[in-house]
């Protein structure tokens, strides 16, 4: 991703306990001397997990001390031995230069700097692991963040198979780029097929529709799911999952404005199929299509696709890599696409469907 890693750079990979970031990172540097520092697991686990994922052991040191500044001496006595220093994870090392709990705002400063000092002045690689916290952010300063030189996020629901890696700060290459990774019992695999996230039957339910979105700089395929039903509540349930929740907010205003439902009398629950989040604003029509299928309760064309971002004013536009969206649909055999090329604005695309 981003044309690989430059001597001396620090790197940020975040996630969920337990999405596989340790897993992740065993089996990409596995080819490098790596020491690998952990507060959160004993070598013999390392060990276990390692063999479980058939990686090579041959070019791994491990290290379970915490301390910083009796870190940063061990890694100068072998810095000619080693290529990148994995750190699992940042909010359990801690420094006797300054008080404060560990992971505490203070003491993940100070570590920080001193892990940056060393990897800049002798071009060392160090790839931190940091958990986030239930809002999503990175557990910890948000400061943490703008010290290192690259930013990964590993995403998705445990109880999928799929994983998204994401760079969002790259000091030294594209955010361009995506990674998509399916958890086998050997570890992760990457996903080359556009359409691993939907069934083979592209018969379509009332609910349900087909979105193409660029995942970097390559088309992917999700499913989209709505259900409106009736609310027995004074302010209608708005339940959203794979979809930035305001955004559909806003999209649900764009609706009712525009096309006059009677939202407001209605629970509303997204999903996105495959336990991955959408960022792209590409699905924006998708959803919208997904959700007038279900308050009218009736399936959309079969073979169908839906791609274009929507506006304040209800106005469809063109997306991101639209263009190479449409070429890999019609390559896939998707024969109705929807998209701004046809549809200017929502009521036009209401009576279409």
């Amino acid at each position: 991703m981003g044309g690989g890693v430059v001597p001396g750079e620090v790197i940020l990979l975040t996630g969920q306990p337990g999405i596989g970031k340790s897993t992740l990172v065993l089996q990409a540097f596995q080819k490098l001397k790596v020491l690998y520092i952990s507060g959160e697991e004993s070598a013999e686990q390392v060990k276990n997990r390692a063999e479980r994922l058939s990686v090579n052991l041959n070019n791994l040191l491990f290290s379970s001390d915490l301390q910083i500044e009796s870190i940063i001496r061990s890694l100068e006595e072998i810095k000619d031995e080693i290529e990148i220093v994995i750190i699992d994870s940042v909010q359990t090392i801690y420094s006797k230069d300054i008080g404060g709990p560990v992971a505490g705002v203070g003491q993940l400063k100070e570590v920080t700097k001193k892990i940056i000092n060393f990897a800049k002045q002798s071009k060392i690689n160090v790839l931190l692991i940091g958990h986030i916290n239930k809002e999503g952010d990175i557990a910890g300063p948000k400061t943490l963040e703008h010290f290192v030189d690259c930013v990964l996020e590993l995403e998705g629901e445990k109880i999928s198979n799929f994983r998204l890696l994401r760079a969002s700060k790259n000091r030294f290459g594209s955010t361009d780029e995506i990674g998509i990774f399916e958890m086998k019992q050997k570890g992760l695999t990457e996903v080359k097929n556009p359409l691993i996230f939907l069934e083979t039957d592209k018969k379509l339910e009332p609910g349900k529709a087909i979105v193409g979105v660029a995942e970097g700089k390559r088309p992917f395929f999700f499913e989209i799911q709505t259900l409106v039903v009736p609310t027995s509540l004074m302010t209608p349930r708005r339940v959203v999952k794979g979809l930035n929740y305001n955004k559909v907010l806003l999209l649900l205003a764009v609706i009712r404005k525009n096309l006059h439902l009677p939202l407001d009398r209605f629970d509303v629950f997204v999903n996105v199929v495959g336990g991955v989040s959408i960022k792209s604003t590409t699905a924006d029509l998708g959803f919208i299509a997904s959700l007038i299928s279900s308050f009218k309760n009736i399936a959309l064309p079969a073979n169908s696709i839906f791609v274009g971002e929507v506006g304040l004013l209800g106005e469809i536009r063109s997306s991101y890599l639209e263009e190479k969206i449409i070429e890999e649909s019609k390559r896939l055999g998707f024969k109705k696409i929807y998209s701004s090329k046809l549809i200017k604005n929502v009521k036009d695309f209401a009576k279409q469907i």
